[in-house]
Formats: structure tokens, C-alpha cells, sequence
């Protein structure tokens, strides 16, 4: 194991993607580091003024530490920072980067251990007195385990994987009869396949955690509350500091639990320390410790003025907390006198329980003024497509204001400033969530969105209908379906738009094979629904012929866009018998076969959605005739015909 053991860094890869590596690049070029960026074909934006970049092999790359190690020794690379979810947690990653002599910016394996593993991050909790809610806490892949536990307790309960994070791995039981399935779901979430219970605590409490940092050396700080329970899935849509919360002495006990349980183990770098509490009473519980940068740092620097992420590079190189610009008041009483939001602006449709929306980003506009932040890695004129590779966040917008009432407001304003076009998004949720009086009042507690969902559609769909905001005075593309990629596409290629083309052998190619040069123009659009289909006339001209003229058909294949048109059956919606994909992402498995019987609301297929597993569940009882081709681990498109379920014949004649 190796301990948080600070050193000067040079060189600094930052092994994650999207607004995240923008974020640590940031920061990692105010200090002067040489950094370096990782990318995969069709998600670059991150690597804008990166010192280099550099393409892995394929999304799961970020994950295969492998893949990673060549990196850094083919470029003599001596940190790399995790960012947050991929490899953040790994203990496995920060040891074997230790034998390289490559520091992994963090707590180090011995705490990452310690402390991303849930299980003997709730024994610290026990040994340092902080409250913590009746659980099974034997890890275990065994339904009935939980089953056992979940009579005994009674239920509610909540199944936890014991690794990873980021609403990964969890599922609250309401019903005996949801439990079989739900546990599946949560061992496949997990990467152990292990899982543990604890007994539910939902009626109520607010999700307050705690940032902390540590120089490894014994001295550790507070950077005041997060609170962030309006979530779904288990994962946060809304985040606010300081808790909303107003008697200071109920939130004190959280934050003077979380500084005690990192002291305990000496912690180093940032971490955040995750609580249950229930203002009404007064209780709070123990929940999770996530020993990484979080999603929701931002609301933490914009009450306390200062740059966390620069912070960690410099207490890696061993400043003090002076030195690391950490010089924040620590009376939990006494909070700092600001105020800040933060929204996640996902590519997900609410309408359509939160599916994934596939597709490129055709154009957006963030907010801008006094108090307001975005952190992204959209830039203008730089491709952005998004897939079921990754998570659904395009971006996060703060507010900042000195009170409560002034940043609901600026929030507001802001959501009102914002637009994709390309994909469908959440903004829309979003407006409604800071409109919702409930959000004005402080009153929302973790399961407010579920109980608010219908109310808050109702309020997307009048909010979809306010009038034009230019007036009429620009003509607007109103829409940000996938449909709208095709029809406002054609702004991206037009008539004497042209290419040099060079194609150079692979390294195992004949040594005769040479590069070879050619020139594409289009002289002609009939057709311009790019990227997913352009036909066109073109002149081709090789650097051994004369120009030559063509019709040129090209259709998409690729999954940005074969997703949103899939090469498999799409099914009918006014078919009783079709099983339809209600949602986009990747197939885990298909769960039935032809000629089997099965019942009303029996899982026919499970679909994954960035971390999660959802199954697709028969409307109806039957017998199934026929099933999709689509193989396991495809990307597969919402609308997509999953099986056919028929009346069973035999039934019916009894």
C-alpha cells in the first residue's frame, strides 16, 4: 500500500474527459504544469490548450490501466489525475502508478482503500462514534443474503455495491416483490459483483456532505456543506451550498463528524464525507465516503473564493494549507455569507424517464454575468457528439449570489439563457426544479423529485410553450430532438465545400504501399441530412488521374448516428404485441427466448445507460414469437423492436 506522499510534479495527465479534464487542465496551467489530455474519436473538446493530446484506444480505455501505463511511460509522465468517476477510486490504479513512480493525484491507495470501499468506510464511522443506519455488512452476490436481511429489518432497504460510486449500484426496495430483480441489477452495477444492505432512511432527509481536505500529515480542514438531494437514480441533478438547512447547530454535528473520520486515518488531498440528515429531528447518519474530487466542487469554491482543484495539485507538491490557499474559517456555526447552485445540464429526456438522448450538438448558448459560471467542454466549431459511451453531463452551471432569494433568482435567469439544439436535454426540468416553490423554501429532501415528478412534467410542458424569446426577430430552431440534427444539418456542408484526403498504410502494410493524396469536392447537394445521410455530386481527383466526377451516397454507421436511426426493427406502437426500447444505450442481454411464456411486467432485455441497468418490461403476458438480433454490448436506439409477445393461444382456448 502506499500512503499520500507529496512531491513536485512536471508532467500531468489527466486520465478523464468532458468538462472535468477541462476543469483540472485549467488549473494545472495556472501552475505551470505540462499537461497532457486523453481523447477518443468523436469526444475531443477537452483537449483545448492542452500542452498535448493524445488518443487511446477506445472509450473503455479509461478504464484499462494497462492502457494507461503505456501512456505515461511512453511520455515520461510523473502525476495523473483521476478526475472523478473511471479510475478515481482505485486503489489499483494509485499502487501500481506508485511502482512507476507515477503519483496519482489523491488520498493514496492505502486510503482509497480505506475509504472507496463502503464497507470499512461505515466501520470508521463506528470507530469514530458517528452514527450509522442497521445494515447487512457481509458483501455478498447472493439475493437471498438480502432477502434475509430485508425481512429482518423490514423494509424499506437500500442495496449498495460496495465499490463505486456515482449513484452505481443502488437500488431502495420498496416491495417484496421488486427485490429479486433490483439486487440482480445492483451486482451487475458493481464492479466486485459484491453488495451490501442497510435499512432505508427516506422520509425526510437532506443529503449533506462535507468537503475535505488534508495534507496527509495529520492536519485536516472543512470546506464547509454541500447539500444534494434532489436527485434521481441515486444521482445528483441539483446541488446547493452552504445547506439549506437554517439551524446551524443540526448541521454542525455532520461537519464535526466528517473533520473527526478523516483525522482518524490522517487524511490527504480532497475527499467528501456523505451524510443522511433529518432536519425535523435533528438525526444524521452516516452514509458513503467518495475520496476524490467531486462533481459539485464548484458551489464549494464559490462560497469560499478560492480554487480547489489547484489546491489538491499544490498539497500534492506538499504546501502547507497556507501555501495551497486554504485559509478558511472552521466554526461550523458560522457559515460563509454566500450562496451557490449548481445545475447538471444533461443529455437526457425527462419526458422519457430520463433517457439518453444520442446525437451531435449542433449549437448552444450558455448564460453569462455577474455570478455565473459554466463549466464545459463544448466549444464553438469543434465537434460534439454524444454517446452511450459516457456520462449524459454536457455541462454545469453555477450561480453565486449573497443570499438565498438573490441566487434562486439568478438561477432562474440563467436556466432562462440556456439552450442545446441537437439533442434533447434536461433544461427544461431543470426551470422547473428552481421554479418549484418547494426549491425557493429550502423544503426539497432526497426522494422530492420522485414525489414531484408528474408536477414538475406539467411544468416542462408549459415551460416548452413560452413565447419566443427574439421576438420573432430571429428565426428559431425551436426544437432539440434528435429530428432537429436533421433538419437544421445542413449549415454544415454546403455546395464547393472540399477536402485533401491522405491515407497512409498501417505500420504492418506492404513496404511498396506509399501515402497516397486525394481530393474530394462537392459540386452538387441533393440530399444533406449529415452526419446521418448526404447525397451530393462530387468531383474525386487521385494524385495520378485526372479529376473525375461522381454520385456520392453515404449513410451513417457509425453510433453517434446509427443509434438514432438503428439498423434493427423498430417497433409499432399500436401493435399490442411489440416490446419496444423506451430508451437508448447499450444491450446487456436479452432475457428471453423464443417460445417462452412469460407474465405481465416479467424483464425482457436490460439496457445500460452510462453506469445504469434498466430493464425493458413486457406490457403484457404471452408467449414470445420473436426476438431483436441486436447482440449484447450494441448500441441500441430507443423505438427499437425488443421482442414480440403473443397471445398465448392455449391460454386463451381454457
Amino acid at each position: 500500500m502506499t500512503h499520500f506522499k507529496p512531491r513536485i510534479i512536471k508532467r500531468l495527465l489527466v486520465a478523464n474527459r468532458g468538462e472535468i479534464a477541462v476543469r483540472i487542465l485549467s488549473s494545472a496551467r495556472e501552475l505551470g504544469i505540462e499537461t497532457f489530455a486523453v481523447y477518443t474519436e468523436n469526444d475531443i473538446g477537452h483537449v483545448y490548450n492542452a500542452s498535448h493530446a493524445i488518443q487511446l484506444k477506445s472509450p473503455a480505455s479509461y478504464m484499462n490501466i494497462d492502457d494507461l501505463i503505456a501512456v505515461v511511460k511512453q511520455h515520461d509522465i510523473d502525476a495523473l489525475h483521476p478526475g472523478y468517476g473511471f479510475l478515481s477510486e482505485s486503489a489499483d490504479l494509485a499502487s501500481r502508478m506508485a511502482q512507476l513512480n507515477v503519483m496519482v493525484i489523491g488520498p493514496g491507495s492505502d486510503n482509497l482503500a480505506k475509504t472507496g470501499d463502503k464497507l470499512r468506510a461505515r466501520l470508521l464511522a463506528v470507530e469514530c462514534n458517528v452514527p450509522v443506519l442497521p445494515a447487512l455488512t457481509d458483501p455478498t452476490g447472493i439475493v437471498g443474503d438480502v432477502k434475509a436481511f430485508a425481512e429482518q429489518a423490514g423494509l424499506p432497504v437500500m442495496v449498495k455495491a460496495v465499490d463505486g460510486g456515482g449513484g452505481r449500484g443502488i437500488r431502495l426496495i420498496r416491495q417484496m416483490e421488486d427485490l429479486q430483480s433490483l439486487i440482480v441489477r445492483a451486482i451487475e452495477e458493481s464492479p466486485s459483483k459484491q453488495v451490501f444492505a442497510e435499512k432505508a432512511a427516506v422520509n425526510g432527509f437532506r443529503h449533506v456532505e462535507v468537503q475535505i481536505a488534508g495534507d496527509g500529515r495529520g492536519n485536516v480542514m472543512h470546506l464547509w456543506e454541500r447539500e444534494c438531494s434532489i436527485q434521481r437514480r441515486y444521482q445528483k441533478i441539483v446541488e446547493l451550498a452552504p445547506s439549506t438547512v437554517i439551524d446551524r447547530a443540526i448541521v454542525a454535528p455532520v461537519i464535526r463528524a466528517a473533520v473527526a473520520m478523516a483525522k482518524k486515518i490522517r487524511y490527504g488531498s480532497l475527499g467528501t464525507f456523505e451524510f443522511l440528515l433529518n432536519p425535523g429531528t435533528a438525526e444524521f447518519f452516516f452514509l458513503e465516503i467518495n475520496p476524490r474530487l467531486q462533481v459539485e466542487h464548484t458551489i464549494t469554491e464559490s462560497i469560499c473564493g478560492l480554487d480547489v482543484v489547484k489546491a489538491q495539485l499544490l498539497l500534492a507538491q506538499g504546501a502547507t494549507f497556507a501555501e495551497a490557499g486554504l485559509e478558511i474559517a472552521q466554526d461550523p456555526l458560522r457559515p460563509p455569507n454566500m450562496h451557490s447552485i449548481q445545475m447538471r445540464i444533461t443529455a437526457e429526456d425527462p419526458e422519457k424517464n430520463y433517457s439518453l438522448s444520442i446525437g451531435k450538438i449542433l449549437s448552444f448558448h450558455f448564460p453569462s454575468g455577474n455570478g455565473i459560471r459554466i463549466d464545459t467542454a463544448l466549444h464553438q466549431g469543434i465537434p460534439a457528439v454524444v454517446t452511450s459511451d459516457f456520462d449524459s453531463v454536457i455541462a454545469k452551471l453555477i450561480v453565486t449570489a449573497r443570499t438565498w432569494q438573490d441566487v434562486v433568482r439568478k438561477a432562474q435567469r440563467a436556466l432562462e439563457d440556456t439552450s442545446i439544439i441537437g439533442i434533447n436535454t434536461n433544461i427544461a426540468l431543470l426551470r422547473a426544479i428552481v421554479g418549484h416553490p418547494d426549491f425557493a423554501s429550502g423544503r426539497c429532501d432526497t426522494q422530492w423529485l420522485e414525489t414531484k415528478h408528474y408536477e414538475l412534467l406539467e411544468s416542462i410542458r408549459a415551460i416548452s410553450n413560452r413565447s419566443d424569446p427574439t421576438h420573432g426577430l430571429v428565426t428559431q430552431q425551436s426544437t432539440t430532438s434528435v429530428g432537429a440534427s436533421i433538419s437544421t444539418s445542413s449549415a454544415l456542408l454546403s455546395k464547393d465545400d472540399a477536402w485533401s484526403i491522405v491515407l497512409r498504410p498501417l505500420a504492418n502494410a506492404r513496404s511498396s504501399d506509399a501515402a497516397q493524396t486525394y481530393h474530394l469536392r462537392l459540386t452538387r447537394i441533393h440530399r444533406n441530412d449529415f452526419p446521418l445521410a448526404i447525397t451530393a455530386d462530387a468531383i474525386f481527383t487521385s494524385a495520378d488521374q485526372q479529376p473525375t466526377n461522381y454520385h456520392l451516397e453515404a449513410h451513417s454507421t457509425t453510433a453517434s448516428a446509427g443509434s438514432t436511426v438503428s439498423q434493427h426493427r423498430q417497433g409499432s406502437r399500436s401493435d399490442p404485441s411489440h416490446i419496444i426500447l423506451p430508451i437508448s444505450g447499450k444491450l446487456v442481454e436479452v432475457l428471453v427466448d423464443i417460445g417462452d411464456a412469460i407474465r405481465k411486467d416479467d424483464p425482457v432485455c436490460v439496457i445500460k445507460q452510462m453506469k445504469m441497468e434498466i430493464e425493458v418490461r413486457s406490457h403484457k403476458a404471452g408467449v414470445v414469437t420473436w426476438i431483436t438480433e441486436a447482440e449484447d454490448d450494441e448500441d441500441v436506439a430507443e423505438g427499437m423492436l425488443a421482442a414480440i409477445v403473443e397471445d398465448d393461444r392455449a391460454q386463451a382456448k381454457l
